[in-house]
């Protein structure tokens, strides 16, 4: 039994190419820079923001996972709300504030 011959690339891409009589398919070019309807120009949460790790004890993570659950939100939610009240009390600029184009 003879081996199978080995593939090169042109031949790969050769066999890729849509005979001459058929119509190829239109190549379009989508721009990066524009934002379709409903979408933040600035990029999603995840690429515009920093990522910043907290450890709890488990009986503080639990609770907290609590909370969430009961008040039907997300932890980070609550967590958000946490440092807009440590904002407030020490007299900074809440996160709207901070956020919000001037």
């Amino acid at each position: 039994m003879s081996k199978p011959p080995k593939l090169s690339l042109a031949s790969i891409v050769a066999s890729a190419n849509p005979p001459a009589n058929r119509q190829s398919a239109e190549i379009v070019q989508l721009s990066t820079n524009s934002a379709p309807g409903g979408t933040n120009p600035r990029g999603t949460l995840k690429e515009r923001a920093k990522q910043l790790s907290v450890y709890l004890e488990p009986p503080v993570h639990d609770q907290l996972r609590d909370i969430a659950y009961t008040e039907r939100t997300k932890i980070h939610q609550l967590m958000l709300e946490a440092l807009d009240l440590l904002f407030k009390a020490r007299g900074a600029l809440s996160i709207d504030q901070l956020t919000t184009p001037r």
